[in-house]
């Protein structure tokens, strides 16, 4: 069993602080989401799967969809593979090579519009805020009417952080020395949505002072 202890920082997909963060996010995002996915029969697909762990973990709950993970590193795809198996998910497509500064790979997981839902765990505080322009144009391709993206992390908004501890967290990832690296804005978020015909539907106050952003057609 893992211990509970926090590891150190280290965001790579297959890391221990990784697993750490995801066993610690997975129950209250699976309760968003058992509120906000459809009820009927359908498509869903995982931005930056990682190790595969949430998709993995989500996919048991809802039969009636078909789960997609994508990652633009095709090293995580075995493990992927691996925990489909482990856990005897039949509702795990194999995962896609999917990297949102590349639009040619955008349709590795699916044909335009048939996603009723995309979401994205724990990316913006290692990864440039310039992503969130191609994750915007991808979703607007890829998601079907009334369909909705959901982005799930630490933020600041409007130019302040919301709480000292994601402060603290912003000045731990900042004082790595990686230029991309700390909590980015919720308002270059829906900046970049709205340059794509999305907006900012809801924003969900969540444990350990994340939020759930709920993306959708305008």
């Amino acid at each position: 069993m893992m211990s509970q202890d926090k590891p150190p920082l280290d965001p790579h997909p297959l890391s221990e602080y990784v697993a750490w963060a995801g066993n610690r996010n997975r129950e209250p995002l699976l309760g968003v989401l058992k509120e906000k996915l459809p009820k009927d029969p359908g498509n869903v697909l995982e931005l930056a799967s990682g190790s595969g762990m949430h998709i993995n973990f989500f996919a048991p709950h809802f039969e009636h969809l078909h789960f997609h993970p994508s990652d633009k590193d095709q090293a995580v795809f075995d493990n992927i593979k691996k925990l489909t198996i482990d856990h005897k998910n039949d509702n795990i497509a194999d995962p896609a090579h999917l990297d949102l500064t590349n639009p040619e790979t955008w349709f590795n997981a699916g044909k335009p519009h048939s996603f009723d839902a995309i979401f994205c765990i724990n990316i913006f505080q290692v990864a440039p805020i310039s992503i969130a322009d191609g994750m915007m144009k991808c979703a607007s391709h890829l998601l079907s009417d009334g369909g909705f993206l959901l982005i799930y992390g630490p933020f600041q908004v409007e130019g302040a952080f919301t709480t000292d501890s994601n402060k603290e967290f912003h000045e731990t990832l900042s004082s790595a020395g990686v230029s991309e690296w700390g909590l980015k804005d919720v308002a270059d978020l829906k900046k970049a949505a709205e340059n794509h015909g999305l907006e900012l539907k809801e924003q969900i106050d969540m444990p350990a002072n994340n939020f759930s952003l709920i993306f959708g057609a305008k």
